[in-house]
């Protein structure tokens, strides 16, 4: 999410312009005229206070889910999933979004070159439906999960099931949650959901 900035040098150019133009003038002015620079300074205070407001927002910014798995440094390869499929502009768009997101140990887990063969050209459309069967079309926090079927954004449903304190999706534990972003949150799983559409040793040949 792109925060609008206010140029700050044309206020700043106008201030130093006043400040000369009054310096000048007092010259040859009575003791009144001097007194004139302190609106200028407001001024430059306003200016400066605006800086702070806008600098403070850009650092309470999480960024997109996409901006916040590529500087977590646990979900390098999804990364590169999401990057192949073409999802990195779809997952950095306004949302919200929920997404279940596998770390590199969950995609290290699966059988041997599934994850190379995800990643070839010939098989994105298999990548996109396993990527975005872990995405919900809603912003859901960790209070507001609750057991049951929930349809993703692929378009089949995941079941969610709670044993104590432990949340699983599918056959996946959630072993974070609450991850924040600008436009929705992450909850983090040990495994990679694969829908029942998709069978994993077609793509393996």
């Amino acid at each position: 999410m792109t925060k609008k900035t206010t140029p700050r040098t044309p206020r700043r150019l106008v201030a130093g312009l006043a400040v000369g133009a009054l310096a000048f003038t007092a010259c040859g002015s009575d003791s009144n005229d001097a007194e004139e620079p302190a609106p200028v300074e407001e001024d430059a205070s306003a200016d400066e206070e605006e800086a702070m407001e806008e600098e403070a927002m850009e650092e309470e910014s999480a960024g997109t889910i996409v901006d916040v798995a590529v500087g977590a440094g646990t979900f390098d390869t999804l990364v590169a999933a999401v990057t192949a499929a073409d999802l990195a502009e779809t997952l950095s768009s306004e949302g919200p979004f929920t997404v279940f997101a596998p770390t590199d140990d969950a995609f290290a887990a699966l059988p041997d070159g599934l994850v190379d063969a995800l990643l070839l050209p010939e098989n994105k459309d298999a990548l996109v439906a396993i990527l975005t069967y872990h995405v919900l079309g809603a912003e859901v926090p960790s209070s507001d999960v609750a057991p049951g079927a929930v349809a993703t954004v692929q378009g089949e449903e995941i079941t969610i099931a709670a044993d104590g304190d432990t949340l699983t999706v599918n056959d996946a534990t959630i072993v974070a949650v609450d991850v924040e972003a600008d436009n929705g949150v992450i909850h983090v799983i040990d495994s990679v959901l694969v829908p029942p559409s998709i069978d994993p040793s077609v793509l393996l040949g």
